[in-house]
């Protein structure tokens, strides 16, 4: 399989290698010179050779590189629930009931080629967790030969069995993004309500870093394991892992506020005021029926992908403008230019009838 890939990216035309985050960018008549040139040329060997320290001068071009094609509309990003089925029960989990449900391989298939005919450059997989399904090494190996880079999102609780790391290890996708939940097996195993989970987590992080994976932490920070704050740092910065914190819990994509309880006060962070974002214009999400969204908030209205295909994205653009709409109780806001959530996310806070204090500043300044 072609370690590079040669894709259209908006205006621009790039270089990637697989499962790394660097690129390199080419002139629009050198990126169309690749269509005609049977070996690799020099000045590709070259910046090759330069970004990622590879000797592909004069290798046949079919055999070291895979040409990407433009899609029809602007995507180049999404992100791909393969199930929203889990084997932790977290309290503060969005997604709520996380039931085990979805398409088959072969409709995991069809939602992977109409994602690459669409353009889709940058692929996030996730879950639920994804690595718990029985298809996700035969999506991500698909994903991975169609040319889309990967990035993953788990649990980490599988990453010590041979079937997931073996498939990560082969390709290895350009991050993979580890939940963790405590620096102690009882701390841990409470947040996740899931005996052992501590153990099978570290088992799988160290695994995962002697197959010289990339892994980023994100630190969920909640009541039960906010004492643990500090350890958890210190064991990512052990570890040479970067990380992020995550405090602020959401309501369920249900629009129920079972999970807001667990937030811990003293660690909750003021978001940044919302400016706009790419959701239904150049990126989307797609839920393990392959209906695809603005994003993994709005999720309705949406489109079934494996029944239209590619044509059924042109409609995103237009289903995001009316999400975006300031309705409700947000309706004539004199706060909206400093408003810090968008309109699908102050929805769902509507939904669960959650405290202005969790998302609003008009909350603020009555608290």
């Amino acid at each position: 399989m072609p370690e590079l890939i040669a894709t259209p990216f908006g205006d621009h035309r790039l270089v990637l290698r697989r499962g790394s985050p660097k690129a390199v960018q080419l002139p629009h008549a050198r990126f169309e010179e690749l269509r005609t040139r049977s070996t690799v040329p020099g000045w590709l060997g070259d910046a090759v050779a330069a970004q990622w320290q590879m000797d592909v001068c004069g290798q046949a071009l079919t055999d070291v590189l895979l040409m990407r094609e433009a899609g029809p509309y602007e995507f180049s990003r999404a992100t791909w629930e393969i199930n929203l089925g889990c084997d932790y029960d977290c309290e503060m989990c969005y997604l709520g009931e996380k039931r085990f449900e979805g398409l088959d391989m072969a409709g995991k298939r069809r939602l992977l080629e109409v994602m690459r005919d669409a353009g889709v450059i940058w692929l996030q997989i996730t879950g639920g967790e994804p690595l718990i399904d029985p298809d996700f090494p035969a999506s991500y190996r698909l994903a991975n030969e169609m040319g889309m880079q990967l990035e993953v999102l788990s649990n980490g609780s599988q990453l010590r069995r041979d079937r997931v790391l073996d498939v990560l290890r082969a390709y290895p996708p350009t991050k993979l993004t580890l939940s963790l939940y405590g620096a102690t097996a009882s701390t841990y195993d409470a947040v996740t309500r899931r005996r052992g989970g501590f153990d099978r987590f570290r088992e799988g992080v160290h695994k995962a870093l002697a197959a010289g994976l990339r892994i980023d932490l994100s630190l969920i920070i909640v009541r039960t394991n906010a004492h643990e704050a500090e350890a958890m740092r210190a064991w990512a910065a052990e570890l040479g892992m970067p990380f992020r914190e995550y405090a602020n819990i959401s309501p369920t994509i249900h629009g129920t506020a079972e999970t807001l309880p667990s937030q811990s006060p003293e660690y909750l962070t003021d978001r940044k005021p919302f400016t706009g974002c790419p959701a239904g214009v150049t990126f989307f999400h797609a839920d393990p029926f392959g209906r695809a969204s603005i994003c993994k908030v709005g999720r309705e209205p949406n489109i079934d992908l494996t029944a239209e295909g590619v044509p059924g994205l042109a409609r995103l653009g237009q289903i995001a403008e009316s999400l975006m709409l300031r309705t409700g109780g947000c309706s004539g806001c004199k706060l909206s230019a400093t408003c810090r959530v968008c309109r699908p996310m102050a929805q769902v806070f509507q939904a669960a009838k959650a405290p202005l204090k969790n998302y609003c500043q008009h909350g603020e300044r009555s608290s």
